[in-house]
């Protein structure tokens, strides 16, 4: 039997997406999903199945709107790394520097127990927050610090308020280590959010708009579903009976899709809270576009963004060894081991050492609704999978779409 090519892909093999993507519908782990995949900035493969709505019936479609939570992650290092590259600050400013209450920092002591066990600690630079080694944590992570903020429901959510007034409260705690010690996946990047509004002189979602999403066309990504969209958006699912943010939580409840988040009556549909670090709302084909502009170098539609100087810095591993060697005790959107982590997302160090085919230097992350993206510059691939259910840790569907990726390419 003839094997049939589609720019180095084995046609038969990538057809096996459609079945495993179908397979997680059929055994109600997920709504629905869709992945695109592109080579060479050409289409390969583009697949989607089940429902964006189980209650209305509403299937999972190529322009269904979906949260991409910490996909936005990358998209708020690139304005960081553009207003770097414009001279505005360098990566080792103190975040005090553009928000004063990050000026008299404390750190919790090792071993505390209680959060007001602390001892003098200095600001968190810039790079510190874009690569998790702040001392700041997120409510869902263990630890003393996360309590805290957990107590406060410091989260970034699209209904709570502006993104000034968050970071200070923010400020307000103490660290959860000294700064450059460890890693912990954490709010440093909406506290970046902030540091970008205020050097720029605009609203986060002003210079989202301006400066990124109208170079790249992505006309339909923001901090809220965008006016005109209809019934597109998705409504958000959990297999946890409790919180759907809880993601060290392991009670899960009878039913695998209970909704959380409906769409129709969803806060992303009146946000006001501009989360660098989980906001966005959008459809594939933009992010598709925003990944593509990564794997190019910064450029995409005649329009350059950031440098490829600048792309390749940010792509390279910015930790002294790899994001386990750190000693994490969070949560994270990826594989530790074997992985490092640059501004933006997570790069392969040694596949063999991360269990999940790839290439070095594959850079990528995921968001809280088990969505995902990855480019590979070595192979011109880039790869995005959308679909709705929190949290990600739910399912190892990331390392098994990527083995069914790179099972497929055989040039």
């Amino acid at each position: 039997m003839k094997t049939i090519h589609t720019h180095g892909f084995d046609r038969a093999r990538l057809n096996r997406i459609g079945d495993w993507m179908q397979r997680y519908v059929d055994e109600r782990k997920y709504p629905g999903s869709s992945v695109l995949v592109t080579r060479g900035g050409e289409e390969v493969y583009f697949n989607s199945c089940g429902l964006r709505s189980l209650e209305m019936n509403l299937p999972f479609e190529r322009d269904t709107l979906v949260r991409i939570y910490s996909m936005t992650k990358p998209v708020t290092s690139v304005a960081v790394m553009m207003l770097a590259e414009r001279g505005m600050f360098h990566l080792d400013a103190p975040v005090s520097s553009f928000i004063p209450g990050f000026a008299e920092m404390q750190a919790l002591v090792p071993g505390a127990d209680r959060i007001d066990q602390v001892e003098p600690s200095t600001s968190p630079t810039l790079h510190q927050l874009l690569t998790h080694t702040s001392g700041l944590s997120y409510p869902f992570n263990p630890g003393v610090l996360a309590q805290a903020m957990d107590e406060q429901d410091l989260m970034f959510k699209p209904n709570q308020g502006e993104l000034a007034g968050m970071v200070d409260q923010v400020a307000k705690l103490p660290l959860a280590f000294q700064p450059g010690t460890r890693w912990e996946y954490s709010v440093g990047i909406d506290v970046l959010g902030r540091v970008v509004e205020v050097v720029s002189g605009k609203t986060l979602a002003q210079f989202f708009a301006e400066e990124i999403f109208e170079p790249l066309e992505m006309t339909e990504t923001a901090f809220w579903v965008p006016e005109g969209a209809g019934d597109r958006f998705a409504s958000l699912y959990t297999p946890l009976a409790g919180d759907a943010m809880a993601l060290n939580a392991s009670k899960s409840g009878g039913e695998t899709l209970r909704l959380v988040d409906q769409a129709g009556r969803s806060p992303f549909e009146s946000a006001r809270m501009f989360s660098g670090g989980g906001g966005l709302v959008g459809t594939i084909d933009d992010y598709q576009r925003f990944a593509e502009m990564l794997r190019r170098g910064g450029e995409a539609n005649g329009h350059r963004l950031l440098s490829p100087n600048t792309l390749n810095f940010m792509m390279r591993n910015h930790l002294p060894g790899d994001i386990a060697s750190m000693g994490p005790q969070s949560f994270a959107e990826q594989p530790m081991e074997g992985m490092g982590f640059g501004l933006g997302g997570a790069v392969v160090l040694e596949p063999g050492r991360a269990r999940v085919p790839g290439s070095v230097g594959d850079f990528s992350w995921g968001g809280m609704a088990s969505t995902f993206f990855w480019l590979d510059r070595a192979k011109d691939l880039t790869v995005v999978f959308f679909t709705q259910l929190s949290p990600s840790s739910s399912y190892p569907s990331r390392s098994e779409l990527k083995a069914l990726i790179h099972g497929a390419l055989i040039e």
